[in-house]
């Protein structure tokens, strides 16, 4: 297993992921709250306190509110922070319902306690570290095993209190358990996946190395006149002015070539890479080249956003310009669209691109008006 895998969650190797596990977290969300409802009144006999028994409820309401807000893409990325106040409200729910049955729980198998912990937690999967989901399992685990024993002896079973013990807290285990399996096999299949894909385009640029930069073309067809060029003069005894006049002319526009290649950034790769799939005009003007200083999870979210709004269905130009902002400290990238004819963004595409450059770390705004798409980038370097 890649070390890297255990340390991250799956929603940040697959920012996309996230947002389409977002509608499964809401009717997950809604489940708990359904069971939270259905089995209080199962055992509504035994509520001795009823203050308690509301307040269980209507904690069980809040942890699953929180669930839904803080998975929403809008919001992303998730953070460990949440995942301790959802699991915190649900163990609230369990200590509130512990105290509501207290001296009259006769079974313990109609407790909602464990059964919402762990739905809570499996519902968290796709956003969270196995290490981060074991260690709220375990420590949930253990509040609801004192909450057994404090319980135990006014149950009618007859079985052992471990058995009782053992059976509680294999329902917060188990969906811990299956929890984090998800989580560190996403993680890893995903990566596996992408160190395939980096091979692949590294096969494709060594067997095609005049096609690396956007460049590459312009060096080619000087090339195709550089070459003949020199073969013919270095025939003839005199050089004429137009020949020396040429020679000034093919060094210049070579060098230019070449000074576009060296200052050349991945930005400008991608420009290359869209006009030629779609042949929509796109220019980029990042004059200091901070385009560099973004990670390649950065790169790559930036590259699925041209890659979408540069279709020659969508778009006629795409404008891309990176500007550092006064401070010095933050970079601004803009991508300006003008849209073709018949194409109308819906909103739901641009509030995904949001939210996925949230999980990657950038902070974005999309804007559509009558005749451009724009989307804005800000991004802090440390």
């Amino acid at each position: 297993m890649n070390r890297r895998a255990l340390r991250l969650s799956p929603q940040a190797v697959d920012p996309i992921g996230g947002v389409v596990d977002a509608p499964v977290v809401a009717v997950g969300a809604a489940i708990t709250t359904v069971v939270a409802f259905i089995l209080t009144g199962a055992h509504w006999g035994e509520v001795g306190n009823t203050v308690a028994a509301a307040l269980g409820v209507l904690l069980v309401m809040a942890a699953a509110i929180v669930l839904f807000a803080a998975t929403l893409p809008s919001r992303a990325p998730f953070t460990p922070e949440r995942l301790g106040l959802i699991v915190t409200l649900a163990v609230g729910a369990s200590v509130a319902e512990y105290v509501s049955t207290a001296g009259s729980n006769r079974f313990l198998y109609d407790d909602y306690g464990a059964v919402v912990i762990g739905l809570l937690i499996l519902a968290l999967a796709p956003f969270c570290t196995w290490v981060s989901l074991v260690t709220a399992g375990v420590l949930a685990a253990v509040v609801n095993t004192l909450l057994v024993l404090g319980a135990a002896p006014t149950t009618q079973s007859h079985a052992p209190v471990v058995s009782l013990i053992a059976v509680n807290g294999a329902i917060i285990l188990s969906m811990t358990a299956a929890a984090a399996v998800y989580s560190v096999t996403v993680v890893h299949e995903v990566l596996a996946w992408q160190r395939q894909t980096n091979a692949a385009m590294l096969r494709r640029a060594e067997a095609s190395p005049t096609a690396v930069g956007p460049s590459a073309s312009r060096v080619s067809m000087l090339r195709s006149e550089v070459l003949p060029f020199l073969a013919r003069v270095t025939t003839v005894d005199h050089l004429s002015r137009a020949d020396a006049d040429r020679a000034r002319e093919l060094a210049e526009a070579l060098r230019g070539a070449l000074r576009e290649g060296v200052e050349a950034t991945w930005l400008d790769g991608v420009a290359d890479s869209v006009r030629r799939a779609h042949g929509t005009s796109v220019s980029v003007l990042d004059r200091a080249r901070d385009a560099r200083r973004l990670n390649d999870d950065q790169r790559a979210a930036i590259t699925a956003l041209l890659t979408w709004i540069g279709d020659d269905v969508r778009a006629t130009a795409v404008r891309v310009a990176v500007e550092r902002r006064a401070d010095a400290a933050h970079w601004r990238l803009t991508v300006a669209a003008d849209r073709r004819e018949g194409w109308r963004p819906r909103r739901r595409d641009l509030r995904r691109f949001v939210a996925i450059a949230r999980v990657v770390g950038l902070r974005a705004r999309a804007l559509a008006t009558g005749e451009n798409v724009t989307v804005e980038i800000d991004y802090a370097i440390d």
